[in-house]
C-alpha cells in the first residue's frame, strides 16, 4: 500500500507548457505517473506532451478525469491556482511553487481548508510512491519500493533520505516533502496519521529543519496519538544562530522557539531515535524496522 499517490492516480498539470512545467511533467510520465490533461489558460485544445490542454481546472477534470492537480506556476498566479484546484473538487493538490507571497497563502489554505483538497507545499518537492508515481521534484532514480515512510520539510534533505535508505535495502511506502514555509498546506500532523494507517508502513522518518513549531507540533501528536510505529528523526540547522534565516522562509529561529535542541528533546521525549547524521538515519531505521 502507500499514500496519497499510487498507480490509479490521474494528474493534471497546471502550467504544463512552461519550461519547468514541461520539464517536469516528462520526467513524472517517464516514471509511470499517469499525467491526463494539463490546464493553461488560454491554450484550451492544443496537446502538450501528449496530453489535451484545458483553459480551466473544471474541463480537465470533467472531459480527463483527474483527481490531483500538480502546480508549478509563478508565484504570483500560484494561490489562485491552488484555490481553483480545490474548487473543482479534487482530492490532492501538490503545489511546488516558490516564492509565493506569504498573504497570498494565507487567503488560499483558509480556502482550502473548506473543501475536500488535501494540499501539499507550496515550496516543496512533491511526493513519490516508489515504483508506482510521483508528482514533483524527487529524482526518479532514488527510491525504491519498501516499508519506511518519509515526510519531510527539506527537499534535498528528502533526496538524501530515499536515497540512503534505498541503498541499504529498506525502501519506501511514500515520501512526502511537505516544504518550509511559514504557511503548509499539510504538516507533519497532517501526514504522520496517514503513515499510522497504512498497513504497509512500519516505521517512520520524520526530516525537520529549524524555525517555527511542526515539529514540536508532531511531538504532542505522537504522544496523544499513541503512535506505536519506530521514529526516526533528523533535525537540520543545528548550527544556526539565533535570529538568522536560514534556506527555506520558515527556519528562523525567535528565542528558544523553533531551536534545534527544542525540537530534538521534544522528539526524543516521545520515543523517537533523533539521528545525528544521514547514515545515522539509515542505520537507525535497520535497528527498528520490525523483522530486521
Amino acid at each position: 500500500m502507500a499514500i496519497l499517490v499510487d498507480r490509479s492516480t490521474r494528474v493534471l498539470v497546471q502550467g504544463i507548457t512552461g519550461r519547468e512545467g514541461s520539464f517536469h511533467t516528462q520526467q513524472m510520465q517517464a516514471y509511470g505517473t499517469t499525467v491526463v490533461a494539463g490546464v493553461v489558460p488560454g491554450r484550451g485544445g492544443a496537446e502538450a506532451l501528449g496530453v489535451p490542454v484545458f483553459d480551466t481546472v473544471t474541463a480537465a477534470v470533467a472531459a480527463a478525469g483527474a483527481d490531483t492537480a500538480f502546480t508549478i506556476v509563478p508565484p504570483a498566479f500560484a494561490a489562485d491556482a491552488v484555490m481553483e484546484a480545490a474548487a473543482a473538487g479534487l482530492r490532492l493538490g501538490v503545489c511546488v511553487t516558490e516564492g509565493i507571497p506569504v498573504l497570498d497563502m494565507v487567503r488560499a489554505a483558509a480556502f482550502v481548508q473548506r473543501t475536500a483538497m488535501r494540499l501539499v507545499g507550496p515550496n516543496c518537492p512533491g511526493l513519490m510512491t516508489p515504483g508506482e508515481a510521483k508528482i514533483g521534484f524527487i529524482p526518479n532514480h532514488v527510491g525504491r519500493p519498501g516499508r519506511v515512510g518519509v515526510v519531510a520539510r527539506s527537499g534535498t534533505l528528502t533526496y538524501e533520505v530515499i536515497q540512503g535508505l534505498s541503498d541499504a535495502g529498506h525502501g519506501e511506502t511514500t515520501a512526502v516533502g511537505i516544504g518550509g514555509d511559514p504557511v503548509l498546506g499539510s504538516t507533519f500532523v497532517d501526514i504522520l496519521p496517514l503513515f499510522a494507517a497504512d498497513p504497509a508502513t512500519h516505521a517512520v522518518v520524520l526530516v525537520g529543519e529549524i524555525g517555527g513549531s511542526d515539529e514540536e507540533r508532531a511531538a504532542e501528536w505522537i504522544r496523544a496519538s499513541g503512535f506505536d510505529k519506530p521514529v526516526v528523526a533528523f533535525i537540520s540547522g543545528r548550527t544556526a544562530p539565533p535570529g538568522k534565516r536560514m534556506g527555506h522562509a520558515g527556519a528562523i529561529i525567535s528565542g528558544t522557539t523553533g531551536s534545534a535542541q527544542g525540537k530534538i528533546d521534544a522528539l526524543a521525549s516521545v520515543g523517537a531515535a533523533v539521528a545525528g547524521t544521514i547514515e545515522d538515519v539509515v542505520r537507525l531505521v535497520g535497528e527498528r524496522l520490525p523483522g530486521s
